[in-house]
């Protein structure tokens, strides 16, 4: 039987290329040889397009060839080009592993619309609407779950910081892994925070400091048919959580740690993992997310965010929970691949 041509794209020029690429790793890792016939496709920071042998420490430097993922329906995969002429690989689906920004927006999702290719992972809106934290929170409080109060701050647009009731949490509406995010509790801190904030988006969004726990939980599937994995739990040990800013996130976090299963009663547990479902089903989300949120002592759940393509490395948050309701990571790369060739998410 002929194994299936997996395109598999990973890096990108937004500021989570370094976890993409490891990410790409563990899928190299776990990915059935058996069954699928692999083309690693990587994005310098730059934005070329490589098809190289995998997702290596210094993948770039290797056997690469310029490649590019054609937008003609009727070519459906990659244009490679060898020795002054391109040279088509046909391909049956695509696995993109790129996070952040020309990941998880939409602006990937967008050409591989255009190429026909099916696809893991949201649809375009879908992926645009959850990377816009103000667009998610607007869209989750019209389907009646819960959301942080919150205002956004336009490009050039001032805040005045008496009006605001502290702390409250500034970040890019359209970022990812906490780049760029604060956390203030006094009026003076407020203008470097958006500052800050604005380095990663013109769009900025300050939003009031829930009080609660922080819980995550993995989805994998298209609606109706949702499957869930184990909540975990943030355990901080002091100031706010933050991913992928360690110099060695492998090693650990420098004040948190994820509890996997969360160590929460039961029915706290079922209701985050029911609100988590009504979030991924508002948003049109398909294939695969990891909902965030806050669990408040007087066990109301809060939104936090959405992540589309969330990250699959060693250490992530959403194979964890998978892994902890006895679905490894190979399993979920099958489930992934056989949802996007049924095309149910399109």
């Amino acid at each position: 039987m002929a194994r299936l041509k997996v395109g598999i794209i990973f890096g990108g020029a937004g500021e989570e290329h370094p976890v993409s690429v490891k990410s790409a790793r563990q899928v190299a890792q776990h990915l059935d040889t058996e069954k699928y016939e692999p083309f690693y496709v990587g994005i310098t920071r730059s934005g070329a397009w490589k098809l190289c042998d995998g997702p290596g420490a210094d993948w770039e430097n290797g056997d690469c060839r310029p490649a590019l993922l054609s937008p003609d329906r009727s070519v459906r995969g990659l244009l490679v080009l060898d020795e002054g002429k391109y040279e088509l690989i046909s391909l049956d689906v695509v696995l993109p592993v790129v996070h952040g920004r020309f990941g998880e927006d939409g602006a990937m999702q967008g050409l591989l619309e255009l190429s026909g290719i099916p696809y893991v992972g949201c649809d375009v809106q879908s992926s645009a609407v959850c990377m816009d934290k103000s667009l998610a929170y607007v869209v989750a409080r019209s389907a009646g779950i819960a959301t942080p109060e919150f205002r956004t701050v336009t490009p050039g647009e001032s805040v005045d910081p008496g009006e605001l009731t502290y702390p409250v949490f500034v970040k890019p509406a359209r970022s990812g892994s906490s780049f760029g995010v604060s956390k203030v509790t006094r009026e003076e801190e407020l203008r470097s925070a958006v500052e800050s904030a604005r380095q990663y988006d013109s769009k900025v969004l300050i939003e009031e400091g829930v009080v609660g726990s922080e819980i995550g939980c993995a989805i994998l599937g298209n609606d109706p048919d949702l499957i869930t994995g184990e909540v975990d739990r943030i355990a901080l040990s002091h100031g706010f959580f933050r991913i992928h800013q360690e110099a060695r996130p492998e090693s650990g976090s420098d004040n948190s740690v994820a509890v996997v299963p969360a160590d929460i009663p039961a029915a706290s547990r079922t209701r985050v993992q029911e609100a988590a479902k009504a979030v991924y089903s508002a948003l049109g989300c398909s294939g695969l997310a990891r909902v965030d949120m806050f669990l408040k002592e007087d066990g109301e759940v809060v939104l936090n965010e959405v992540n589309t393509l969330p990250g699959l490395t060693s250490y992530s948050r959403y194979p964890r929970m998978m892994a902890a309701a006895d679905l490894p990571l190979g399993e979920v790369i099958d489930r992934l691949v056989s949802l996007a060739l049924a095309g149910k998410s399109r």
